[in-house]
């Protein structure tokens, strides 16, 4: 049980396969208010630039692009959903409006200054150097663009088995203290779900 739940723990900061896409789907369901929660917050000018970290199956992207048209970009470290990703927005690609690569957050493949809007939904925990993957999305960000961040609590986490081996869990004042080691200007947090959920809105 314990491999098992550990097994599942790395599908989740590293999909692919057939598991890796039915934790996806999954995914999709749990997160689905951290996806309306961004998306109602996004100024939605098509000309706007947004990067979605750890875009898993492209689901968020496919919401986002509906809402705002904008001008997206992907990055997984799973070539996987880098592909499934491409298969559910065939659309924004034909397009024009959506740009997928594969890459890590702590060596973001980005000028300076290219995105108005970096998002992150629950991708954070598995990120090699955390300090460094928040630096690397400010600078990727113009002046006053914003990261939003969203994410369980530390104590919603604990309560899962396959957290204990693959995630970093971290308190509401660790994300608000790297937030400003990283050299963000301000750094807001807006709850979700009472205990459980919320998203951390860091601006440049």
């Amino acid at each position: 049980m314990f491999k098992l739940s550990e097994y599942i723990g790395r599908q989740c900061g590293n999909p692919h396969g057939i598991i890796g896409k039915i934790c996806c789907l999954i995914m999709n369901i749990i997160n689905n208010m951290m996806y309306k929660n961004i998306i109602s917050d996004i100024n939605s000018d098509k000309n706007i630039r947004i990067l979605d970290i750890g875009c898993g199956n492209g689901f968020f992207i496919r919401q986002l692009y509906r809402n705002t048209k904008a001008h997206i970009y992907g990055i997984d470290i799973s070539e996987d959903m880098i592909n499934t990703t491409a298969r559910l927005n065939r659309k924004a690609i034909t397009e024009g409006h959506l740009k997928l690569r594969a890459g890590n957050c702590c060596n973001l493949p980005y000028n300076d200054k290219t995105f108005d809007v970096v998002t992150s939904i629950n991708s954070i925990y598995f990120w090699d150097d955390t300090l460094k993957g928040l630096s690397e999305i400010k600078r990727v960000l113009r002046n006053d663009g914003v990261f939003y961040n969203a994410v369980y609590s530390k104590k919603f986490l604990k309560k899962l088995p396959y957290t204990r081996k693959c995630f970093k869990l971290f308190r509401k004042s660790d994300y608000i203290t790297l937030g400003k080691k990283a050299g963000f200007s301000s750094v807001e947090l807006k709850e979700i779900v009472a205990g459980e959920s919320y998203i951390i809105k860091y601006i440049k």
